[in-house]
């Protein structure tokens, strides 16, 4: 498969590494060199079979739009841009494109939005926590990792009261942490991300399974199709 990513970032030069190392060809174009989107035109997009989007919210959006407009399929591990989502998606389907999002292709992270549902009816009464540290550049906070924890604490309980504290620190890459308290004891579940591999892992097989179709997907949904 022939695979365009965008972005130059950390994680934009790991996807295209672990790419290769999957036997694909990689081209990596980096935001300087794609404007508003101004690179993503009809003729380049037809050489890929899919495009991987690692850059910042703002241009996500402008990349999706462009990719979409020519039927281009689209995995995007940017965050920060949901508010736009339904709107992303009415464009996707609309012009029978395909996007595959997801606000962590960890494998860990994944198991983390299992045991946050399965939590929840074990520790009534507990006052549930979510703490979150990622690198000073991090655009958007909290991250989109911790507001889909929140989002899977809350499925197993609508009415939950669930605080997010957000830490922006050197390098890290991100560390994830529910708390349950009590006035007796603690309980934590606790994700720290060593390198960004795991994320590339996951965005590379999304990737592979997103070619060939057409439609909007959400990674936590597809997962475990990919095991």
């Amino acid at each position: 498969m022939i695979f365009l990513v965008l972005g130059r970032g950390k994680t934009g030069r790991v996807v295209a590494d672990v790419a290769n190392q999957h036997g694909h060809s990689v081209r990596v174009i980096g935001e300087e060199e794609n404007t508003n989107a101004s690179a993503l035109t009809g003729p380049m997009l037809a050489q890929f079979d899919a495009v991987i989007d690692f850059t910042t919210p703002q241009a996500a959006i402008s990349n999706m739009r462009a990719c979409f407009a020519n039927g281009a399929r689209v995995v995007v591990g940017t965050t920060g841009w949901y508010d736009k989502l339904n709107e992303m998606r009415a464009i996707c389907e609309r012009r029978n494109a395909a996007l595959l999002y997801g606000a962590n292709f960890s494998v860990g992270i994944q198991a983390m939005y299992r045991l946050a549902r399965e939590l929840v009816p074990l520790v009534h009464g507990y006052e549930i926590s979510i703490s979150e540290t990622h690198h000073e550049g991090k655009k958007d906070a909290p991250s989109g990792t911790a507001l889909a924890i929140k989002q899977a604490l809350l499925e197993a309980d609508p009415g939950l009261q669930v605080e997010i504290v957000s830490h922006r620190e050197g390098e890290a890459v991100g560390t994830h942490t529910i708390t349950a308290k009590s006035g007796d004891d603690v309980i934590q579940i606790r994700h720290e991300a060593l390198s960004r591999r795991s994320f590339a892992e996951g965005a590379v097989r999304a990737a592979e399974w997103l070619c060939g179709k057409t439609g909007c997907y959400d990674f936590k949904e597809i997962y475990p199709r990919l095991l």
